[in-house]
C-alpha cells in the first residue's frame, strides 16, 4: 500500500483551494494530506487544509528559508509548493531534499530570469519568441516621451511594475480629463496621464515600470508541466475573451510556450501568457508558479496538480494529452468556509451586558468557480 503524500502550500492564492481539492481527488487514489500557511488568518486555504499555521511577519528571505525548513521537518512535508520567497527557497533545494522534501518549483536560474519582466522579455526574444515593444521607465519625462511615441504609432499606452504578479499595478493611460464619467460604474484600469505625471514628479523615489502598447484579446494562458529533464509533459492553453473562457491546443500558442518552458528550466508547473499585437500573438507574462486558474483544466479531464506532485516525487506521469477539450465556460464566485474565529469582547461602556467571547460559526469567503456557457 502506498504511503500518504504530505503537501505544503505557503501563502498562496485563495483560488488554490481548488488545487487542494484536486490533490485529494487524485486518479491514483493516493492519500494526500495538505498543510497550508498564510499571513491572513481568514485565507480560505487555511480552512481547506488538514493542518495550518499563521506565518510570522517580517522575516527576511533568508529567515523565511529557515522557517520553511523547520516547517518541512516538523510537518513531514513530502512536496513543498512555494509561492512566497520562491527565489530564496529554490536556491536551497539541496537542503530541502536533505530534509526529505521535494520542491515543486523551477530552477533558481529560471526564477531569476522571470522575476523581472524586462529581463524576461529580453531573454525570450533572444530565443525567437515574439514580445511587444516595451520601454523601462523611471521618471515622468521618460513616461511622457514613451506615451507620445506609442500614441504616434496608433497605440494606447499602458504600464505595469517591472516586478510583480497578478496584474497588480497595471494601468492604461488616457488623455481624457477627469470628469464625472470616471465616477460612474465600477472603477477601471484607466488613469489620466496628467495625474500620473504629477504623481511621479511629487514622488520621493523613482518608479520601475514597463510601458508598452495595450495588447488585445484573446488572452491565452498556457499551463505547462515540465520535468527536470526539460521536457514538457503537459501544455494546454486557456483562452479568455471578455467573460467567455475556453481551451486550445493550437500550436501558435503552445509552440512558443514549450520553447520557453524547456529552454529556461521552468520545471514543474508554470503559466505562460500571450495576447495579440495586431494579428500576431506576443508574450504577455511568465509565471514560475501554478496559475490560480489551473484547476480549470479539470474540464478537459486533466488533473494537473496531481501530475505535478507525481513528477516532484520522481513518479513520472509521462506525456499527458487531454482526452477532450471542455466546452466554453465563465467564472463566478462562490462561498468557501473559513476557520472559526472568536468574537471580540465588548467594552463595558459600549454595552449594557458584557458578552463572553464564544466561537463564531464558520464564516465564508468567495472563491472563483467555473460554470459552462
Amino acid at each position: 500500500m502506498l504511503s500518504r503524500v504530505r503537501v505544503w502550500l505557503n501563502r498562496t492564492y485563495a483560488e488554490n483551494v481548488f488545487f487542494m481539492d484536486q490533490l485529494r481527488r487524485n486518479p491514483s487514489d493516493r492519500a494526500v494530506e495538505i498543510h497550508a500557511t498564510h499571513g491572513d488568518a481568514d485565507s480560505p486555504v487555511l480552512a481547506a487544509a488538514d493542518t495550518a499555521d499563521l506565518e510570522p511577519e517580517g522575516l527576511s528571505p533568508a529567515g523565511y528559508v529557515e522557517y520553511a525548513l523547520d516547517q518541512c521537518a516538523r510537518r513531514g512535508i513530502d512536496v513543498f509548493v512555494p509561492r512566497l520567497h520562491q527565489a530564496a527557497i529554490v536556491a536551497h533545494r539541496a537542503e530541502f531534499a536533505a530534509a526529505g522534501t521535494a520542491l515543486l518549483a523551477p530552477t533558481p536560474e529560471a526564477v531569476a530570469v522571470f522575476e523581472d519582466k524586462a529581463t524576461a522579455y529580453e531573454a525570450v526574444r533572444s530565443v525567437g519568441v515574439p514580445v511587444p515593444p516595451w520601454w523601462r521607465v523611471r521618471t515622468a519625462d521618460e513616461l511622457v516621451a514613451v506615451v507620445e511615441e506609442l500614441e504616434a504609432a496608433g497605440h494606447r499606452a499602458c504600464f505595469k511594475p517591472a516586478a510583480g504578479a497578478g496584474g497588480v499595478g497595471f494601468r492604461v493611460i488616457t488623455r481624457a480629463p477627469f470628469s464625472l464619467l470616471h465616477l460612474s460604474g465600477f472603477p477601471g484600469p484607466y488613469v489620466q496621464l496628467d495625474l500620473v505625471v504629477d504623481a511621479l514628479r511629487r514622488a520621493e523615489e523613482p518608479v520601475d515600470w514597463l510601458v508598452m502598447p495595450r495588447l488585445e484579446q484573446p488572452e491565452v494562458s498556457v499551463d505547462c508541466l515540465t520535468g527536470p529533464d526539460n521536457r514538457v509533459r503537459l501544455a494546454v492553453g486557456r483562452t479568455k475573451n471578455g467573460r467567455r473562457r475556453g481551451f486550445t491546443l493550437h500550436e501558435q500558442w503552445l509552440a512558443p510556450a514549450r520553447l520557453i518552458a524547456e529552454g529556461f528550466g521552468l520545471h514543474h508547473l508554470s503559466n505562460i501568457q500571450f495576447r495579440m499585437l495586431g494579428d500576431r500573438p506576443v508574450l504577455l507574462d511568465v509565471n514560475t508558479r501554478p496559475a490560480g486558474g489551473l484547476h480549470q483544466l479539470s474540464l478537459c479531464g486533466v488533473n494537473a496538480p496531481w501530475a505535478a506532485v507525481q513528477l516532484a516525487l520522481g513518479e513520472d506521469p509521462g506525456v499527458i494529452e487531454p482526452p477532450f477539450l471542455g466546452q466554453d465556460y465563465t467564472v463566478v464566485s462562490g462561498p468557501r468556509p473559513l476557520r472559526p474565529a472568536a468574537l471580540p469582547r465588548q467594552r463595558v461602556e459600549e454595552a449594557e451586558v458584557l458578552l463572553p467571547a464564544v466561537p463564531a460559526p464558520a464564516q465564508a469567503a468567495e472563491a472563483a468557480e467555473v460554470l459552462p456557457l
